[in-house]
């Protein structure tokens, strides 16, 4: 609620009260931007002086792209095969679905842990890289893990490509 109210004195009278120096006034109009994750909402009196912008999460393809930028010497399958889980589980249903930095990290676990192709076993004892709520992480037990990982396939007998 302080950091609200401060942020309100800031976007609406351009100054700031600070008990120790008093009261300081921005020279030119400030701009401010403001990241949320969600976890807690913002007050209508801010957000009327805000502007939104959802910033969706980077699809398969472009974040296979970070991951390679950020993280060159993970193997290119490995890297496919976190950014896949990841990508999956951003479906489910969970508390905190895991962000591209969850992503880079769980690359790198699985890559110290395995190099062989990813099983469920390997994801699950690098889960905690890439699920932060312990409920999320108690739903994804190996079996979920082995029906998230295993392609499915179609009619044919061919892997579908999800």
């Amino acid at each position: 609620e302080e950091f609200e109210a401060f942020l309100l004195e800031l976007l609406s009278d351009f100054q700031v009260s600070i008990p120790e120096l008093g009261t300081l006034e921005a020279k030119s109009r400030p701009v401010i931007v403001l990241t949320s994750n969600g976890t807690r909402e913002l007050s209508d009196a801010l957000r009327r002086r805000c502007l939104y912008l959802w910033i969706d999460y980077p699809d398969r393809e472009k974040e296979l792209n970070i991951l390679r930028l950020r993280s060159p010497a993970i193997a290119a399958t490995r890297a496919a095969e976190a950014v896949q889980l990841s990508q999956k589980l951003r479906a489910e249903r969970l508390a905190k679905p895991p962000g591209v930095t969850e992503t880079l990290d769980f690359a790198a676990a699985l890559e110290a842990l395995d190099d062989g192709p990813l099983v469920p076993e390997t994801a699950r004892a690098a889960l905690g890289t890439l699920i932060k709520d312990s409920q999320d992480l108690a739903q994804l037990t190996v079996q979920r893990l082995e029906e998230l990982i295993t392609p499915r396939k179609n009619l044919e007998g061919e892997p579908s490509g999800e």
